[in-house]
């Protein structure tokens, strides 16, 4: 099989300076590759990942940006291109509120839909766009197991999710040969940011544990490096959460 080397590319990946996007960024340092952090109000948590990424012999370099702030969004491709020859892009960063069909407004359904959804449009639109065309890459979202059964709660979330999950497979066909897409849907991988019910969240798990930060990494590292033939695919890394 022709697995991807890193060869001096980097990756970016986006909210990579906390949870899921940390340990992400730091794997893929781990496997040789160089690392564009992306953040948008962690200046001082960025830092310290990229002191880490570093002391692994690797190269890091930060991008500050509010993803929803679209304008700010469409140059960022054209910056992490500017730094080196960027390979991938894993679209993590996201909003997560608990919000139901009463609660949400129209402001945090557009902040949902902006940050989770048309951002990581923009960035694989440009990446596929500035990618030089001998040259092949991948794009890797972030998604959920609620994007592939989506319910009432986390209203707006869950709809940019599933939204994300059909880009994802869009993608995957307008950008072959030379673009391989796919995403991770997770599932119970850290207690929830918003404070949800540790025990509630595990009810729901046929393995009955949390999703190890190791298996979302080994996942996505897979899909970073695996065949490029694997595209427009969604794995579930749920602990079989959306069999429920």
């Amino acid at each position: 099989m022709d697995f991807s080397t890193p060869d001096g590319r980097y990756i970016m990946v986006t909210g990579s300076t906390r949870r899921i996007g940390r340990a992400l960024a730091l794997t893929f340092a781990h496997a040789g590759w160089d690392i564009i952090l992306h953040h948008g109000h962690s200046a001082i948590e960025a830092e310290a990942v990229k002191n880490e990424i570093e002391s692994l012999g690797r190269v890091a370099a930060i991008l500050k940006a509010d993803l929803a702030d679209l304008k700010r969004v469409a140059g960022l491709v054209e910056q992490a291109f500017n730094i080196g020859n960027l390979y991938a892009i894993v679209n993590n960063a996201a909003v997560f509120e608990d919000l139901d069909v009463n609660s949400t407004t129209i402001t945090n359904w557009q902040l949902h839909m902006d940050v989770n959804l048309t951002a990581p449009f923009l960035l694989s639109q440009n990446f596929a766009n500035i990618l030089p065309l001998d040259q092949k890459g991948r794009i890797l979202n972030i998604l959920d197991w609620r994007a592939l059964r989506p319910g009432a709660d986390h209203l707006p979330y869950t709809v940019s999710k599933a939204a994300l999950a059909a880009l994802t497979r869009s993608l995957a066909a307008a950008l072959a040969p030379r673009i391989s897409v796919n995403g991770l849907a997770l599932g119970a991988v850290l207690p929830p940011a918003d404070g949800g019910s540790a025990e509630k969240v595990l009810a729901f798990s046929p393995i009955s544990r949390w999703v190890t930060l190791e298996e979302v990494c080994q996942s996505a590292l897979f899909l970073i490096t695996g065949p490029e033939t694997i595209t427009g695919e969604i794995i579930h890394v749920d602990g079989g959460r959306h069999l429920i």
